[in-house]
């Protein structure tokens, strides 16, 4: 209702009526007003704002950031911030409810169960750990055993393996990493790398430090290949959504979120959500591998 049609009618009335009429027509005005504020705060999720938080590993944020944005974009009152900081964070931050959900790349480990039991586990996408090497590098397959010299600094030529001869620049995760956690339990058969391994904080840190330096090796989820680096046949296998499944890929692993207690309300409509068929086309999308069906 038109403010000046409200003092229209409040000119035309006698002292006493006019009183009554203003009120009334202010009273009219200030609802309308005030729901149409109240609507533009809601939009089209309805209700109050809903935030959660999720953080842990780098990894498996791709897919959460994505799967969170589509879920924001059909709900716009909700907030979710996703962050961060490797596996470890993520099970501690599930743990210590300093994060909804935690995101990991490798398994919640025995000492951090018996530590944190009410820990619940959620497998939303599987992942192939992809071994990389500079573009420039003639080196295209290595065995399991090779990897595993290399990386226990063994092996610290590439003329050892078939290439130039040219000294190998081992690239790693960082000790909070999940990615490097599964690498080293299926790899190294839970052997430490080699002091001289250089250690990165995300798998696009390893990317780009390989894509820079021609005598690198380093290892990334399926999500994280380009041209910008090549990919090597591990045991005569290429890295691949198939070959991870028919399980003939020996580097492989599944991608999980983290929950204190059972999930329950907006933090199972997430998960729900990530589990949908349209949270696993984004897993799919995102260059991992869905675990329940995309269409």
């Amino acid at each position: 209702m038109p403010l000046l049609w409200v003092l229209g009618e409040y000119a035309m009335l006698s002292k006493t009526k006019k009183t009554t009429k203003f009120l009334a027509a202010f009273g009219v005005l200030a609802v309308v007003v005030t729901a149409g504020i109240f609507a533009g705060c809601i939009g089209k999720g309805g209700g109050d704002t809903v935030t959660l938080t999720v953080a842990g590993s780098t990894t498996v944020l791709p897919i959460v950031q994505q799967c969170a944005d589509a879920y924001m974009d059909k709900h716009d009152n909700w907030d979710i911030q996703v962050s961060g900081g490797g596996s470890s964070v993520g099970v501690r931050s599930a743990a210590e409810k300093t994060a909804d959900i935690g995101m990991s790349s490798r398994d919640v480990k025995a000492s951090e169960f018996a530590e944190w039991p009410s820990l619940e586990v959620h497998i939303i996408a599987a992942d192939g750990l992809a071994v990389i090497v500079h573009n420039n590098n003639p080196v295209d397959s290595l065995s399991t055993d090779h990897i595993k010299k290399i990386y226990t600094g063994i092996i610290t030529n590439w003329q050892e393996v078939g290439g130039a001869n040219m000294p190998i620049v081992v690239v790693g995760r960082d000790s909070n990493s999940g990615t490097r956690a599964s690498f080293e339990e299926i790899v190294l058969d839970k052997e430490l790398p080699t002091s001289s391994m250089l250690e990165k904080n995300s798998n696009g840190a390893v990317k780009e430090t390989v894509a820079q330096t021609p005598g690198a090796i380093g290892y990334v989820g399926l999500g994280y290949l380009d041209n910008s680096v090549t990919t090597v046949a591990v045991d005569d296998v290429i890295p691949t959504t198939g070959t991870v499944l028919d399980g003939s890929y020996p580097i492989a692993r599944n991608l999980f979120v983290i929950t204190n207690g059972e999930a329950k309300g907006p933090i199972k409509e997430f998960i729900d959500f990530m589990l949908s068929k349209e949270g696993q086309k984004i897993v799919k999308d995102e260059g991992f591998i869905p675990v329940g069906p995309t269409a």
